[in-house]
């Protein structure tokens, strides 16, 4: 168990070692943050002082690594645009991001597990057939389009929720949230569902074809010889032996749910880093698009660390096949 935990860790270093080169390399392409941050009448000596004193007069090779020293230390640089810590100003829009990614993770779990499992007991029923006819919306359309069309129906037509921004949020210290508050909330509605409504029918249909598969299983068939309920044989039995295979599909899930927030944030106007990276880009703010490239693949692989880890710890196969190994 120790070994593979350590393997598995070293990896996920070595991937966000390889994510920082190539998002770094990347950027020295987007262009040059001298000419957006100096006026029209700026002379070649003022060019030289700025790219002095922002670092960039150095090697790549320098340059990466002291920003990897730095980003080890919680210190991102300066905003070329702001003026200000990087730190600082993601810190202020990252608590936005995450209670969205968390509403629209808990969205697309809850209902695909529950949706799934649904389709999958009552699987020749109308309300089945149903389900899984709409549910080509949220495989077939890009999340952009959903967006679109939800703020049509229910911010253009019905006037029902707001349209874009994140409503009144109420500041803890250390967090803001809008989910003490009636406009948060309604604020929250139309963007969580755009960001998790492809995770949910993804989820869903993973969790009918695993469960159809396990419900053709012998021990399912025993267990109704036993005489057991069919809720006990449904749920204790087949949900159980289906949602192993089901946890690594859903930890990618959750990973893609904070990388593709970029997507709703730019679409609603969300007040968090998909937005900030956004903005960031039309002014070659080199420090904030690392700084926020750096900071998804931090979850995103501590992500799928954790569901590396509890897989491991939920099938006993994989711990036999490691106990051969060595």
């Amino acid at each position: 168990m120790l070994a593979y935990i350590i393997r598995r860790v070293g990896q996920s270093v070595l991937v966000l070692l390889v994510v920082g080169l190539v998002a770094f390399s990347m950027f020295t392409f987007v262009g040059d943050p001298v000419d957006n941050m100096l006026g029209q009448e700026r002379t070649q000596a003022d060019i030289e002082r700025l790219r002095t004193q922002l670092g960039l007069d150095q090697p790549f090779p320098v340059q990466y690594w002291k920003f990897l020293q730095n980003a080890v230390q919680g210190d991102f640089g300066i905003s070329y645009r702001q003026g200000r810590p990087v730190a600082e100003i993601i810190s202020e829009r990252l608590p936005a991001t995450l209670e969205l990614a968390a509403v629209s993770a808990l969205f697309a779990i809850t209902l695909g597990v529950g949706l799934g499992v649904l389709t999958a007991i009552r699987r020749d029923g109308w309300l089945s057939n149903a389900i899984m006819t709409v549910s080509l919306i949220g495989v077939s359309l890009p999340t952009f389009l959903i967006g679109i069309l939800l703020i049509y129906l229910f911010s253009v037509e019905l006037d029902m929720l707001p349209s874009f921004g994140r409503g009144d949020v109420v500041d803890l210290g250390w967090w803001t949230t809008g989910l003490l508050t009636e406009s948060g909330l309604k604020a929250l509605i139309l963007p969580a569902i755009t960001l998790g409504l492809y995770q949910m029918t993804l989820i869903m249909r993973l969790v009918r074809s695993e469960m159809l598969e396990v419900l053709r299983q012998d021990y399912i068939r025993f267990a109704r010889a036993r005489g057991l309920r069919e809720r006990a044989v449904n749920f204790r039995h087949a949900l159980k032996n289906t949602l192993v295979p089901v946890i690594t599909v859903t930890g990618l899930q959750l990973g893609s749910i904070i990388a593709f927030a970029i997507i709703t944030e730019t679409v609603f106007q969300w007040p968090g880093v998909g937005l900030l990276f956004i903005n960031a880009i039309q002014f070659v703010d080199i420090p904030v698009m690392a700084a926020y490239l750096m900071l998804i693949s931090v979850m995103f692989v501590g992500i799928n660390l954790i569901v590396d880890l509890l897989y491991f710890a939920i099938d006993p196969r994989l711990r036999i096949d490691t106990g051969k190994a060595h």
